[in-house]
């Protein structure tokens, strides 16, 4: 019966889900100054939802035209233009019986100026990195720390984009709070060394995320969703656990179970990767403290694992497998024997290569 669960329905707020599949939101360089997206890229969101991938995440969209950009070429949907360009690509994602979700987020210190029209970094904290830069190859600045009217501006930014994406139909909207982006510095003792509200007790940390929370919960409709993603890991300083403990974890998973939300996604490298130094992975971890619907992903590549993965979570979400395989989802549901993409591989996301 576990077996088949993967292809069962299930609710997620008012969303009927024909299964329990979808597509990992990816970061992409593709969109030019128009900060829209190759037409190839909105032609992969599409084929997904077409080969029976229930949810579609897009790209994570930057929130700002001042600092949350981080990589070049990055998109964003706070102008007309924007709106119009995904409209029709959120319809055909709908027309296929999925669900169209925005990812949203800011850098913050995982940047350099020079992509940055603002042409600042900025963090809760002067700390950088220890890891180089591997699109520059030298070392991130040191961002500047927070005012006050950073933080409102900042929030204000998620709130438009937020808007942009209701606008142009979306069913949902993701606020990224893993991966060492913005939110997750605001989160983590490794990055946010504030002595303010903002700072120090992990309650104190957690107070931007729940601003950006209830100030984008304020533009969602009822009849959107709301969900937000963490990790404990971080696209630079791989190897450090940016929350250090079960506990902080937990209470993190604690407080957003309080919140407007919907669900939460968590990221992994490997779903049954145990955490924290326990005897349990971060989806068990995750339920212990949380009765929201729960997502994961992380090194889930094939029947056995997705199978395996769902025993612990809701919905799983896959990467670069269905980023490399557009026809995963009947492969897994044929059982077909499959091996899991190396990074190397999944490279195609950031070049100029249309993707498959």
């Amino acid at each position: 019966m576990k077996s088949k669960k993967l292809f069962t329905p299930f609710n997620l707020k008012g969303f009927k889900l024909k299964n329990r599949i979808g597509l990992t939101p990816m970061t992409r360089m593709s969109s030019s100054d128009s900060s829209i997206p190759r037409q190839d890229v909105f032609d992969f969101l599409v084929l997904r939802a077409k080969n029976e991938v229930s949810i579609i995440y897009t790209e994570a969209i930057v929130t700002d035209y001042e600092s949350a950009q981080g990589y070049p070429g990055q998109a964003r949907i706070l102008n007309q233009a924007q709106i119009d360009a995904w409209k029709p690509v959120v319809q055909e994602i709908q027309k296929e019986g999925a669900i169209a979700i925005m990812q949203i987020f800011h850098c913050g210190r995982i940047a350099w100026p020079e992509v940055n029209p603002a042409n600042r970094t900025i963090a809760p904290s002067p700390i950088t990195v220890k890891d180089k830069n591997a699109m520059t190859g030298f070392l991130y600045p040191v961002p500047k720390a927070m005012s006050q009217f950073d933080i409102d501006h900042v929030i204000t930014g998620f709130v438009e984009t937020a808007k942009g994406a209701i606008e142009a139909g979306f069913d949902g909207v993701e606020i990224h709070g893993a991966h060492g982006y913005l939110i997750s510095q605001f989160l983590s003792p490794y990055s946010n060394q504030r002595t303010d509200i903002y700072g120090n007790s992990i309650e104190n940390r957690y107070r931007f995320a729940h601003e950006v929370i209830h100030a984008v919960k304020k533009v969602i409709p009822d009849d959107r969703l709301l969900t937000f993603r963490i990790s404990d890991w971080g696209v630079a300083d791989m190897k450090i656990s940016l929350l250090g403990s079960k506990e902080e974890y937990q209470n993190i998973i604690k407080y957003l179970s309080n919140e407007p939300i919907d669900a939460i996604s968590v990221s992994t490298y490997a779903y049954d990767k145990k955490a924290f130094g326990t005897d349990k992975n971060m989806a068990q971890l995750t339920r212990e403290a949380t009765e929201l619907p729960i997502m994961i992903c992380g090194s889930i590549y094939d029947h056995e694992s997705a199978k395996k993965a769902l025993e612990d979570a809701d919905i799983i979400l896959s990467a670069k497998s269905l980023l490399l395989n557009p026809n995963w989802v009947e492969d897994i549901r044929a059982n077909k024997t499959l091996k899991p993409y190396k990074s190397e591989e999944a490279a195609i996301a950031y070049t100029q290569e249309a993707l498959p």
